[in-house]
């Protein structure tokens, strides 16, 4: 039986011009588009790596 993929997705799909990460879950369209493809360790490195992306999009007003 497969494991569903983990992923950050919050179904809010809208990327930043500036950053370039999507402002629903803090990837860039890149690594949305490989996702399926990536490793469960190279999803981990993504995940961990998307709140202080959020925070970047906070502090710059990008999101409420």
């Amino acid at each position: 039986m497969h494991q569903p993929i983990k992923t950050p997705c919050v179904k809010v799909c809208v990327v930043d011009g500036q950053s370039g990460n999507c402002l629903g879950c803090g990837r860039t369209l890149g690594e949305i588009a490989r996702w399926a493809r990536l490793t469960d360790a190279e999803r981990d490195v993504v995940m961990d790596a998307l709140p202080a992306r959020i925070d970047s999009l906070k502090a710059a007003g990008k999101l409420g």
